[in-house]
């Protein structure tokens, strides 16, 4: 018979990824021009956030972090949809999705 080995991924290493993940999305919010990548940093960041409360969820061994991640990625769903729909509309006015022409609209 064959033996299969069963390793069980830590808690940490879960976390970490997350973190890796935060931190990407959140330096692409900062640093990018382009509305689309900074909705897609978004986007990185929440999918984190997911990580983490499953990661949580698994570790305590109940399903409260299942739920809370149904509403994040509802959220994120309509994140979406609004910020596609800001981003077309910005850029039907201005012909560019550079955040920075954003700022110019104020005046």
């Amino acid at each position: 018979m064959q033996e299969t080995l069963a390793f069980t991924v830590p808690l940490s290493w879960y976390l970490i990824l997350a973190a890796i993940l935060f931190t990407i999305g959140a330096i692409g919010v900062f640093t990018r021009r382009n509305a689309l990548l900074v909705l897609m940093s978004v986007e990185i960041m929440l999918n984190a956030v997911n990580l983490t409360f499953l990661a949580f969820a698994r570790t305590r061994g109940d399903s409260i972090g299942h739920v809370v991640t149904f509403f994040v990625i509802a959220v994120a769903a309509a994140e979406a949809a609004v910020g596609l729909a800001l981003v077309m509309g910005v850029f039907r006015h201005t012909r560019t999705v550079n955040v920075d022409s954003l700022r110019a609209m104020r005046r």
